[in-house]
């Protein structure tokens, strides 16, 4: 299974938060980018073990793109 997983650099925290649009409330953290995508890994696994199918309500993908300025 592959999910699109955003990475933001959080300041305050001083790391990354990641958030998985697909699964609603899925995220997780990491002082690194390393880190956080380990964490979110096994944030998407517990999500899809104990949430029931009927209650995830996926998003539509995004669309991921750039802009200049």
């Amino acid at each position: 299974m592959r999910l699109m997983v955003n990475l933001i650099f959080d300041p305050d925290y001083k790391g990354y938060v990641a958030d998985v649009p697909e699964l609603p409330g899925c995220m997780s953290q990491g002082k690194t980018i390393e880190l956080a995508l380990k964490n979110v890994k096994e944030a998407i696994l517990l999500y899809l073990e104990t949430t029931p199918r009927r209650k995830r309500v996926a998003t539509k993908p995004a669309l991921v793109t750039t802009v200049e300025v």
